[in-house]
Parts: structure tokens; sequence; C-alpha cells
């Protein structure tokens, strides 16, 4: 953005590229980014993306601009995740455009957990895949009465990614594993519960929030004063159901395999469970065999993995849905024709080999030639 940008008082920037999807406001040291395709639910493209990325860039290096603010256009959508569609459409056309837009969306979801800038996102509206993948990585996650987040990526033959291997493992006890292997969608308290949200505001107190940014950002701690905020403005949402639902996760969630997740939920007796697991076991069996065993597989690993590791592996297991083909056929069926019919291959669990499942995993790069070494 031009000098003149950063200066005016507010100023507002689209970068070239990105077509007016991604707009920029620099403010009294504060840099707004608003995703901005409104009728999309704000769905990421690779345009948006890269315009992010050289902002990010922009701004770390200007001393003028001390906090970074991200949020999303309409009033329903923080981001809604990737522009997946598109992605269909590039892996058709054969250009390999669609393995570099993981790249560069993986990159920029780890500089955002890294950057030396206090990131504060507004999360008031659907957060989902790709929006996780930008809003986990701010000091301040900030959630609203509108908040929806889920990690769905299940649904479309794929796995939690945008650095999901890691961030998921914030939930307490079997909550990572079902969180991202049914993709449940869950409000602002369970948000908090699941230790992915820092703080729950209304509409009011998040206006209230982003007017005291500068001041909070001009500080001597800016993280401190950022997240003190948060804190002092927060009100406490309405009561989810994840903790009520933890005995009977841990339980389910916790065995070995996802053959025995299912086997356990079909067995589950109880009454306060019962509902809800005949719920959970039939979202299960709509889901990718492949995948769901390939998710469970990562999830486990993302137990002792790092950031960098985990977004290195990730892109590892992007190749291997494209190569297996069950997440263009997800898209096709859930977005594209609507058929919501998806082939999957195999279809049964029964029919997943260990060695398809080993076959995600197996190293596509020596370590200095991965695309991502530089994380």
């Amino acid at each position: 953005m031009e000098e003149r940008l950063i200066e005016a008082a507010p100023a507002v920037a689209a970068r070239e590229g990105s077509g007016g999807e991604i707009l920029a406001l620099v403010r009294e040291g504060v840099a707004t980014v608003t995703l901005n395709r409104p009728a999309a639910l704000n769905a990421l493209t690779l345009g948006m993306l890269e315009c992010l990325g050289a902002w990010l860039d922009e701004w770390e290096r200007d001393a003028r601009v001390r906090a970074v603010v991200l949020r999303g256009a309409g009033g329903k959508a923080f981001c809604a995740g990737g522009d997946i569609r598109g992605l269909r459409d590039m892996f058709l056309a054969g250009t390999g455009a669609h393995r570099h837009f993981f790249e560069v969306e993986y990159s920029i979801d780890h500089r955002i957990h890294t950057y030396p800038k206090p990131v504060v996102a507004i999360m008031d509206g659907i957060a989902m895949g790709g929006g996780m993948g930008l809003a986990q990585g701010a000091a301040l996650r900030v959630g609203g009465p509108r908040t929806r987040i889920a990690m769905p990526e299940t649904r479309i033959g794929f796995f939690p990614d945008v650095g999901g291997t890691w961030f998921l493992q914030r939930a307490p006890g079997m909550l990572p594993l079902y969180l991202g292997l049914v993709g449940v969608t869950i409000g602002a308290a369970d948000a908090l519960y699941a230790g992915l949200l820092d703080t729950c505001l209304p509409p009011e107190a998040i206006a209230a929030l982003e007017a005291g940014l500068p001041r909070a950002a001009s500080s001597d701690d800016p993280r401190a004063a950022i997240a003190e905020m948060g804190r002092r403005l927060a009100v406490p949402p309405p009561h989810g159901e994840l903790e009520a639902l933890r005995p009977a996760i841990d339980l389910h969630f916790g065995r070995d395999s996802v053959a025995a997740i299912l086997d356990s939920l079909d067995a589950e007796t109880r009454p306060e469970y019962q509902t809800w697991a005949a719920k959970t076991l039939a979202l299960l069996e709509e889901r990718s065999p492949t995948l769901l065993r390939v998710a469970f597989e990562q999830l486990r690993r993302g137990r002792t993995l790092g950031l960098a590791e985990s977004f290195r592996l990730e892109l590892n297991l992007i190749h291997g849905c494209f190569a297996q083909g069950d997440f263009v056929e997800g898209i096709r069926a859930l977005l594209v024709d609507r058929d919501n019919a998806p082939r999957w291959n195999p279809p049964t669990l029964a029919e997943v080999t260990d060695a398809s499942v080993a076959a995600f995993f197996a190293p596509r790069w020596p370590a200095p030639e991965h695309p991502l070494r530089h994380l």
C-alpha cells in the first residue's frame, strides 16, 4: 500500500489483483483488513491471500503500524473457508495452481501465528476452514452472538487443515478428534470451552474494542493491553453443550480406531447421550471412509507436532487428497452438482486399507526441498 494511504486517516485500499475482494484501512496505528466477498461468505481466493501476505510484509516493516485487525464484510461471516469450487477448477485445469494455493495459504496462516505485532480476529459470524486458519493464530480471537465455528472438511472428503493439526489440540480431552472428524458447528460458548476463542463480546463491545485498539496498541506491552481489553469487555455467552457431552465424547473418541469409534457410538445406551450418539454416528457414516482414517491419524500425530511441522504435514496430505480423489468428488457432490451423493472410493470403511492411509503420510519431498521449509 502506498505511503500516502498509510498516512491518511482513514484510508482504504484494495490491492491490485484482489478485485476489491480484500480491503485495508490504516488509522491511528491499527491496520484493519476486511475480507470483502460477502455473497460468498468471504471465502478466500488466491488473490486475497496474496494481497494479505503482501500487506503483512509491509506492515511488519512499518513502525507506525502497531496492530492488525482481521474482519469479514457483510455481517454474516468472518470467513467460511477457502474458495473450494475455485480450487476444483484449478485442479481440473491441470496447471498445478491448486497446490500453489495451499502453499500460500499455509504460509500466511503460519505467519499470523508468529507475527511480531498483535493480530485481532473478529469472528462474530461464520468462521470455518480457511477462516479458522486465519483466526487461530491471532493474539486475540473475538467471538460474538453470531459466531459459528467449524472445521467441516471431512464433509467433502478432506481433513481439518490450515493448522488444525496443531490448533485443535488446544481443546480438552478427545474434543480434537470429535471436532475434526465430525466437523460439527459450535457457537461461542463451546468455542471458548474448546480453546478456539479468547473472548466473547456483544456487538457494542466489539465496536468499543475496535475503538480502543489504537490506545492499547500504543502501550508499552500492546499484546497484554489488547488481551486485557478483551477480558474487560467480555460477556459470558449462552451456555454451550460440549462440557456436558465431554464424558461421552472422551469415551467414544478415545477409542483406538475409526471403526472402534463407530462401534462405540452404536453401543451407547445412556439416555442422556443416546440421541447425540446416534446423530454423531449418522454424520460419520456420511463421510469419506478414507479421509476419516487419514484425519484420525493426522490428529493423533498432531499431539506431538509443533506448529511448522503441522503445516508441513498438512501440505503433504494435500497431495494425497488430490491423488486419491475423494476431495474433488466431495466438492462436486456438495457444492457443484449439489446431489449430496458423493461416490467415495472406496465406499466403506472396511475396504480402506492400511497401505492406502499410509500413502497419504509418505514424505513427498526431502526435508530441504519441502515447499514450506521456510516456516
